[in-house]
């Protein structure tokens, strides 16, 4: 059935929600409470309706209840104070008060085509994950985890995942990954197995390349069993966090090859240059592969979502003097991007971090928070929420928030910035032992940071170090000669004082270590 409503449609076979052409990314339980509210339209639902048609009963706290229907909300272009569509009635529960319009779907039978045109960017498919315990009873848990990662990596700007129905046309079948490349006219598969014994869940997945039919990547996920809810949160989050990673270097290398590389070619060439490490160099490089996709489309929001991160990071990163110009002109284009595509996570996330750079630090947070409303497996909304606190001269708050998003992601693009940030608010903190500790772990990940350099060189000045201080002033020099105390001072990225107090201590140990005045 589908159920239409203003610009909205909800498919409840095919499990799709649509706005318009596109598809609204939501998770299975936001999906599932959307759908139990407008079935159930006539009537006020409770929350213990709620909790037992959704949750089975399970115990939901109402924390978590609130935040799935603010979510369902945000999806369809709601807020908790307009309740446009879905209005809370106090001490009773939620009624859907939208106009809903009800349409036989079309049959959701998968369609083999012969394909007329090359495979999308990043399309993939998530084939039914194998429960190989031997208990059938775990196959809901199996086809839970499947449901989600195709829920989550549809989130992936983009990309293009095939629907539920037709995957699963592939469950229990001996498949060639090249065969079903042909046949949903799609680059990548995603299988999976789900091992329960009792202690112990493991899950092992493998991405495919469906051309060549070779392995591109493989991870296996092995812990105690907990809450399976819980885990099932987990695992897919972290799959998914990786597996973004994993697909955008799959496509910045297809790309390279490309005689005739088209807007998003060049995006993800772009992106890539973007996760290598933000020196001067990579940023120049990244900038320009966001802006030739932007000659080639306009209209291209991942470009410039790309390009505006590009400028926040220059800025935020102590490389530049005019830090406000480029803080501005980053805020311009996301904007702009957001004009195209309000509901852009990413795009939200660095809004959010443009206004935390810029004094507007509760603005920033609520950006981010935003930004996790829109996709929760951001890991990365988590790290810059840890900076704000920084900038608001809580530093001792930092590292719970940045344990969260390495928790989410544990092997994240990023992570090399979550604990060199960790390790800067040791260092305002005076706690220039694990400062340093922290920085050292940043820079095993990826050496190409300019000013996590100057920071372990600050850490270890001020520890009395002043060898190996001097030694690693001369690392940060190698990726960017134009590092002065005064340019880390001039254009402090907060005007808290206890944040301001605590970066003319950094800046002693910088003097120490050999960093020029400037």
């Amino acid at each position: 059935m589908r159920y239409c409503f203003e610009n909205y449609a909800l498919d409840t076979d095919r499990r799709e929600l649509r706005r318009g052409a596109e598809v609204v990314a939501v998770a299975p339980q936001v999906f599932d409470l959307l759908a139990y509210l407008v079935r159930h339209r006539e009537h006020v639902v409770s929350k213990d309706d709620l909790i037992d048609a959704i949750w089975n009963g399970r115990a939901v706290s109402e924390a978590a209840l609130t935040t799935r229907m603010n979510v369902a909300r945000i999806a369809i272009g709601d807020t908790g104070e307009q309740q446009r569509l879905i209005k809370t009635l106090p001490r009773k529960g939620f009624r859907f008060v939208g106009m809903v319009r009800e349409e036989q779907a079309a049959s959701a039978a998968p369609v083999i085509m012969e394909p007329t045109a090359p495979p999308p960017h990043l399309s993939l498919v998530v084939l039914p994950f194998a429960n190989t315990g031997g208990d059938p009873a775990q196959d809901y848990f199996a086809d839970g985890i499947t449901d989600s990662l195709t829920t989550d990596l549809s989130r992936i700007r983009g990309s293009f995942v095939i629907a539920r129905n037709s995957a699963f046309a592939y469950k229990g079948k001996a498949i060639d990954v090249r065969q079903v490349g042909r046949e949903l006219n799609i680059r990548y598969v995603l299988e999976g197995t789900v091992q329960r014994d009792a202690n112990r869940l493991r899950v092992n997945v493998r991405l495919g390349d469906a051309e060549t039919g070779q392995q591109i990547w493989a991870e296996r996920f092995d812990k105690p069993i907990s809450d399976l809810f819980d885990m099932q949160d987990e695992i897919v989050s972290r799959l998914s966090n990786a597996l973004n990673t994993r697909l955008v270097e799959a496509e910045a290398q297809r790309a390279e090859r490309s005689l005739q590389p088209d807007s998003m070619d060049l995006y993800f060439q772009g992106k890539a240059w973007a996760t290598k490490g933000p020196t001067p160099e990579h940023l120049a490089q990244a900038r320009n592969f966001f802006e030739r996709a932007l000659a080639l489309d306009a209209e291209n929001v991942d470009a410039l979502v790309g390009l505006a991160a590009v400028e926040t990071v220059h800025s935020s990163s102590h490389m530049v003097d005019d830090r406000k110009g480029h803080l501005a002109a980053a805020e311009a284009i996301l904007t702009r991007a957001l004009a195209l595509a309000p509901q852009h996570a990413r795009a939200h996330l660095w809004l959010g971090t443009v206004k935390l750079f810029t004094s507007r630090v509760p603005q920033g947070i609520s950006e981010c928070e935003r930004a996790l409303a829109l996709d929760r497996n951001l890991a990365e909304a988590h790290f810059y929420i840890g900076i704000a606190k920084a900038l608001d001269g809580r530093s001792a708050e930092t590292e719970l928030h940045v344990r969260e998003a390495l928790r989410l992601s544990p092997q994240d693009e990023g992570i090399f910035r979550w604990l060199y940030v960790v390790g800067a608010a040791k260092l305002q903190l005076g706690a220039d032992a694990e400062a340093a500790a922290w920085i050292r772990r940043s820079l095993e990940v990826n050496r190409n940071y300019p000013v996590a350099h100057f920071h372990l060189a600050a850490a270890l000045a001020l520890l009395g170090s002043i060898d190996e201080a001097r030694a690693t002033v001369a690392d940060g020099f190698a990726l960017d000669p134009h590092f002065t105390c005064r340019r880390f001072l001039a254009n402090p990225l907060s005007d808290n004082p206890t944040f301001l107090a605590a970066e003319q201590r950094i800046a002693e140990g910088m003097r120490l270590a050999g960093v020029p005045e400037g």
